[in-house]
């Protein structure tokens, strides 16, 4: 008996050292890794609360924005978590067209291309100009990438180090599907200028970025690079990269506009009003990238569903809507289809005009709009 509890005793401080050991190791993490990027300075939260979207030491949304979850709704959403769904991976590699660098540099000025990378990340060539929008090009939106979710192809259309120089970075907000420690490092020395929403170029900062080259925009706020016009439009969403930083930046949609064509980037958003005050300010547009995937309607303040993106599209005054924020990740629990199947019945229901490329796949926006089906061939 004597020797039982002697084991006994052993077992429990060493279990007891190796949680302590984690615990401690977890925290260190927390406070040295430079994935979670930058924090504000008490001056700049001075300035946040001249913004009209930060109260009480956070920022908020266009409309209140419950996020909280009854102790029913966790047991319910983490044995879906447990069980998983049919089809929430492709059954093979998701296929990628490939681009090259030199097609990049000899395009004509005079015709707007977008070449989509997966998820939210895309190449815009606008009047000269080589734009990237959340650029993450990593292969999983996580600081601890081998605990993630990983991406659905082996490659991107382009590797970083191959792009041409950069004249501009959007990012929407900082969470790491959009925002990639990794992606930014390959990225800073080639992109000329970086354009965020408030707090999140405290992050850029931290990782090296020339504040000369970081433009942080509150809602309604537009700036000029050339012939371009950038504009920093509301979304309904929050932020945050670690344990105590939830809504400390600000979370935002794209308004891009040359002499001759006008974008909307809706980074991640929940449907809204503020979709309809968007269009009426700022539309028609000739192209709306609107998100659709990764949701739940256990958070659909927050994410749309795929009926209420098409909506959005109807909302913002869009001629041509593109699903975006599914195909390369798999980030909620439906499958990793059905975002753009339900979209494109929405879609074909409301006669809205849908643009489906496939990744890798350049479109021309004055050209052919891309309405192959691909995803329906993965796995076959």
């Amino acid at each position: 008996m004597h020797l039982f509890k002697k084991t006994l005793k052993v077992v429990g401080i060493t279990m007891g050292s190796m949680l302590a050991f984690m615990l401690l190791t977890g925290i260190i993490f927390l406070y040295v890794s430079p994935q979670f990027g930058g924090s504000p300075s008490q001056a700049q939260l001075v300035n946040y609360t001249k913004s009209g979207h930060f109260e009480d030491g956070i920022f908020v949304n266009p409309i209140p924005t419950d996020m909280s979850m009854s102790f029913k709704t966790i047991v319910s959403l983490l044995g879906d978590y447990a069980r998983g769904i049919p089809n929430q991976r492709p059954a093979a590699d998701v296929p990628v067209q490939k681009i090259d660098s030199l097609d990049i540099v000899n395009h004509p000025d005079t015709l707007t291309r977008l070449t989509w990378f997966g998820h939210s990340a895309f190449l815009l060539e606008i009047n000269g100009k080589n734009i990237l929008i959340d650029p993450m090009l990593g292969d999983s939106p996580s600081p601890l990438p081998f605990l993630g979710t990983t991406r659905y192809s082996k490659e991107l259309p382009i590797e970083i180090e191959q792009l041409p120089a950069i004249d501009a970075v959007l990012i929407s907000h900082d969470h790491y599907d959009h925002l990639d420690y990794g992606s930014i490092q390959n990225l800073k020395n080639k992109t000329k200028h970086f354009y965020v929403a408030l707090g999140v170029g405290n992050h850029l900062a931290a990782w090296g970025i020339d504040s000369a080259r970081i433009h942080e925009l509150n809602w309604g706020e537009t700036l000029k690079l050339d012939n371009l016009t950038f504009t920093a439009t509301p979304a309904r969403h929050f932020s945050g990269r670690g344990l105590s930083d939830r809504f400390a930046t600000l979370w935002c949609s794209w308004v891009i506009q040359s002499p001759t064509k006008k974008i909307f980037f809706s980074g991640d958003s929940g449907y809204g009003p503020h979709f309809k005050e968007i269009g009426n300010v700022y539309g028609p547009f000739d192209l709306a990238l609107l998100e659709c995937g990764q949701y739940d309607t256990r958070w659909q303040n927050i994410h749309m569903l795929p009926e209420q993106t098409v909506q959005a599209a109807l909302d913002v005054k869009a001629k041509l809507m593109m699903p975006i924020h599914w195909g390369a990740f798999t980030l909620a629990l439906h499958s990793w289809t059905e975002p753009v199947t339900r979209s494109s019945a929405e879609a074909k229901k409301l006669n809205v005009s849908l643009a489906t490329p496939a990744i890798g796949e350049p479109f021309i926006l004055s050209g052919p709009i891309p309405q192959g089906r691909w995803w329906e061939e993965i796995g076959k």
